[in-house]
C-alpha cells in the first residue's frame, strides 16, 4: 500500500509539474504574442505622426493655393450665400480662414477622441494609427463645411486664430528652450568626457561668432541711416539681450557655461532679423527686400521654406509632450504610447491658427501679395515680442533654481541658529 501511494503522489506531483510547465509556456506564448502586438502598434503610432505632418503640409499648401489663385481658378465652384456674389468672402483673407478653420475642426475632433488614451492596445490608440480611410473622409467634411458658414462667423474664428496662435508661439518657445536646455546637459555634464566639452566650447563659439555677425549684419542691412531709429532700437536691445544671457548663464550661482546661452543667442538674432525683415517693403530702411519683386526665385523659395518651418515647427512641438510634463522621469511600460496623442493633436489645431495668421499677416482685413508670408507691422511686432519672451523665459529659467533654493537656506540658517540658542546656557 505505501508503494503505490508513493506512486500515486509520484504521479501528482509529474502532473502538476507538466501542468505548470504548460502554463509557464502559454503564458510565455502570450506574452511574446503581445510583445509583438506591442511592437506592431507602436510602429503604427509613431508612422501616424509622419502621416499626420503630410496632411498638415497638404492644408498649408490649400490654404496657399485658395489665397493666391482660388479667385480665378474656381469662379463659378462656391456657395453664394457664405461667400458673396463674386466669391470674394470664400478666397484671400477669408478663404485662408475657412481652410484653417477646417483643419483646426478636423485635429481638434482627433484630440477629443484621442486625449485620454495611454496604451498601445486601446481603441483609441488604433484610431490614432489607423483607420485612415475613415479619417480621409472626416477631413474633407471638415475641410468643405467652413465653406457654407456665413463671413460673419468666419470673421469671429479669425478673431480666435489670434489668440491660438499666440498660444502656439508661447508653447513652441518652451520646447525650444527645454531642447536647448538638454543639448547643454548632454555636451557639457560634468560626467562627459573631455572630448564632449571640447565640442561643446567649439560648437558655443560658432553659435557666438554667428550672433555677433548675424547683429553687425543687420546694422549694415536694415539700419545704413540714422533716421532708421526704429531698426536700431531692434537690433541694439537684442545686442543687450545677448550681453545679459551670456553674464546670468557664466554667474557663479548659475553657472550653465556659454552652450545653451550661445544656441539661445543665435535664436534671438535669427527672430530680430526675421521681425525686420517683415517690415513692409516700400520702407527707406528694409532696401534689401525693396529691390526683389514678386515672383523671383529668392521670393518663392523663401515663401516654400517658409511653409516648411511652419510645418517642421508645428511637428517638433507636437511630439515634445515632455517639455510640458511636471514629472520628467517617468518610466514607460512596453505597452505604454510613446508620445501623448492628445498633445500631439492640441498642437496641430493651434498650428492650424498660427498659419491662417502668418498667410493673412495677421490681419483680417487686407489679403496678402502673392507669393508673400507674414509681412506688415502687425507681423513684425508679433516676431519682436515673441523674441522678448523667449529671452525673458530662457533667463528665468536660469535664475529659478537659485530663487527657489534661497527660501530652503534661509530656513535651514534659521532652523541651525533656533538650535544653537537652544543649546545655549
Amino acid at each position: 500500500m505505501s508503494g503505490s501511494g508513493a506512486a500515486v503522489e509520484a504521479t501528482v506531483i509529474q502532473v502538476s509539474l507538466s501542468n505548470s510547465e504548460l502554463v509557464q509556456r502559454v503564458e510565455a506564448s502570450f506574452e511574446a504574442m503581445n510583445n509583438v502586438d506591442c511592437s506592431e502598434e507602436k510602429k503604427k503610432s509613431l508612422r501616424a505622426r509622419y502621416l499626420y505632418g503630410i496632411v498638415f503640409l497638404i492644408t498649408n499648401l490649400t490654404a496657399w493655393f485658395i489665397r493666391d489663385y482660388g479667385h480665378t481658378i474656381f469662379p463659378p465652384l462656391y456657395y453664394k450665400k457664405a461667400c458673396g456674389v463674386r466669391g470674394s468672402d470664400c478666397f484671400q483673407t477669408l478663404g485662408v480662414l475657412r481652410v484653417s478653420l477646417g483643419c483646426f475642426i478636423f485635429f481638434l475632433l482627433m484630440f477629443l477622441t484621442t486625449f485620454s488614451t495611454r496604451k498601445l492596445y486601446e481603441a483609441c490608440s488604433k484610431w490614432h494609427s489607423g483607420w485612415w480611410a475613415l479619417k480621409f473622409f472626416l477631413l474633407v467634411v471638415s475641410m468643405v463645411v467652413p465653406f457654407f458658414l456665413p463671413p460673419g462667423f468666419i470673421q469671429i474664428y479669425g478673431e480666435v486664430a489670434r489668440i491660438g496662435a499666440g498660444i502656439f508661439l508661447l508653447l513652441q518657445l518652451v520646447s525650444v528652450i527645454e531642447f536647448i536646455r538638454w543639448w547643454n546637459k548632454y555636451w557639457a555634464s560634468d560626467e562627459q568626457s573631455k572630448q564632449s566639452c571640447t565640442i561643446a566650447l567649439f560648437t558655443s563659439t560658432v553659435f557666438y561668432v554667428a550672433s555677433i555677425c548675424g547683429i553687425v549684419s543687420m546694422y549694415y542691412f536694415y539700419a545704413p541711416r540714422p533716421s532708421c531709429s526704429l531698426n536700431i532700437f531692434f537690433i541694439t536691445w537684442t545686442a543687450i539681450l545677448l550681453i545679459v544671457m551670456m553674464a546670468m548663464s557664466l554667474h557663479s550661482k548659475v553657472n550653465r557655461g556659454l552652450l545653451s546661452s550661445g544656441i539661445m543667442a543665435a535664436y534671438v538674432v535669427f527672430l530680430c532679423w526675421s521681425a525686420i525683415r517683415s517690415e513692409p517693403a516700400d520702407e527707406k530702411c528694409n532696401v534689401q527686400k525693396a529691390k526683389n519683386g514678386h515672383g523671383d526665385w529668392t521670393t518663392i523659395l523663401g515663401f516654400l521654406i517658409a511653409i516648411g518651418a511652419i510645418v517642421m515647427a508645428t511637428f517638433s512641438t507636437g511630439i515634445d509632450s515632455k517639455s510640458f510634463q511636471f514629472r520628467k522621469d517617468e518610466v514607460k511600460a512596453e505597452d505604454d504610447i510613446r508620445y501623448n496623442y492628445g498633445f500631439f493633436h492640441i498642437i496641430f489645431s493651434l498650428g492650424a491658427t498660427y498659419f491662417a495668421m502668418l498667410f493673412i499677416s495677421w490681419n483680417l482685413e487686407n489679403s496678402a501679395s502673392e507669393w508673400s508670408m507674414d509681412v506688415g507691422w502687425t507681423s513684425t511686432w508679433v516676431k519682436i515680442i515673441n523674441e522678448w519672451f523667449a529671452a525673458s523665459i530662457y533667463m528665468w529659467k536660469l535664475i529659478a533654481p537659485v530663487v527657489k533654493q534661497q527660501p530652503k537656506v534661509m530656513n535651514n540658517e534659521e532652523s541651525v541658529q533656533q538650535i544653537n540658542n537652544s543649546n545655549s546656557p
